[in-house]
């Protein structure tokens, strides 16, 4: 029998009582086994997150039997009105929040836009996470940590804003990897401007695995999402519990509680590409995105004095 996420992350004696917690994606994959594992710690309240009713409401119920208690909101992260919503929803429903596990996103094969006319992937994996945590940043309570799931495909490509906005049938793969590049980016530049702004906040990325039965495949095109899935009973390759325990370790251990602004792999802060660690990257990203958003950007006043890398 596989290991609970709490296991192998090594907090399975920590205590959450009176924690309250909001894990979007998390009817599904590594984002719902996050949720049960807070839930199990002993977390008061979870906002669940997602777009499938059938599955939030047995989710809400599997939460119910270790005494949490949950809440599920059904949002559409393509639709900045629906986050909004969701954020309202979590302010209303929840007395202020300890942990926020940016976790929705996916790979859309098929080249698309949103209202905004934003590329659909970079939309959904980038500015929805950007603009509910703006949302919710004065219902974040000290000490709270914010955790956003990025991956290792950031590597390999540079920041492009103006790509996610000109029309590109060939998005595919380059714009997941673009969106994880800003999950990147922006975890780092939110939690230097939470410093700056003397919140003590912590804010870090985290690349959770490759993980054949997170759902993720479904977005491959042809064979592809069954002969990954495959590899799901193949020793060695990153299990569902392994990506949900990469998170409950940055959101949860006592290792992380103290560090901001990193990339997690391998549940040990890690040094991500050199785009990523581009500060002129995250300054322009948090700029571009507010104005994507046509929203104030979040804590301006403490946007740093150009640098140079």
């Amino acid at each position: 029998m596989a290991k609970q996420p709490e296991r192998l992350a090594g907090v399975d004696g920590t205590d959450l009582s009176g924690m309250e917690a909001l894990v979007t994606g998390s009817t599904s994959g590594i984002g719902r086994e996050a949720a049960l594992a807070l839930g199990r710690l002993g977390a008061d309240t979870v906002v669940v997150h997602g777009r499938d009713g059938k599955a939030g409401a047995e989710l809400v119920d599997d939460l119910a039997g270790t005494g949490t208690d949950a809440e599920f909101v059904r949002a559409d992260f393509a639709d900045v009105d629906a986050v909004r919503e969701l954020a309202a929803t979590v302010r209303a429903e929840t007395g202020g929040l300890d942990l926020l596990l940016n976790n929705a996103g996916g790979f859309f094969r098929e080249s698309r836009r949103t209202g905004l006319g934003v590329e659909y992937t970079f939309h959904v994996n980038h500015l929805s996470p950007y603009l509910l945590t703006a949302e919710l940043l004065d219902h974040l309570r000290e000490g709270a940590r914010i955790v956003t799931t990025a991956s290792a495909a950031h590597t390999g490509t540079s920041l492009d804003i103006e790509r996610t906005t000109e029309p590109d049938p060939d998005a595919g793969s380059w714009a997941y990897s673009h969106s994880k590049l800003a999950n990147v980016l922006f975890a780092a530049e939110l939690a230097r401007r939470l410093e700056a702004a003397g919140r003590s906040v912590t804010s870090n990325s985290v690349h959770p695995g490759a993980i054949p039965g997170s759902g993720f495949t479904r977005f491959l095109p042809g064979p592809l999402p069954r002969l990954v899935q495959l590899l799901d009973a193949v020793p060695g390759v990153t299990s569902v519990a392994d990506g949900a325990a990469e998170l409950l370790f940055v959101a949860v251990s006592d290792r992380a509680a103290d560090v901001t602004g990193r990339y997690f792999a391998g549940q040990e802060p890690t040094q991500p590409s050199g785009a990523a660690r581009n500060p002129q990257n995250a300054r322009r990203l948090w700029a571009e995105s507010a104005r994507l958003l046509d929203v104030e950007e979040p804590l301006a006043e403490y946007a740093r004095a150009e640098e140079t890398v």
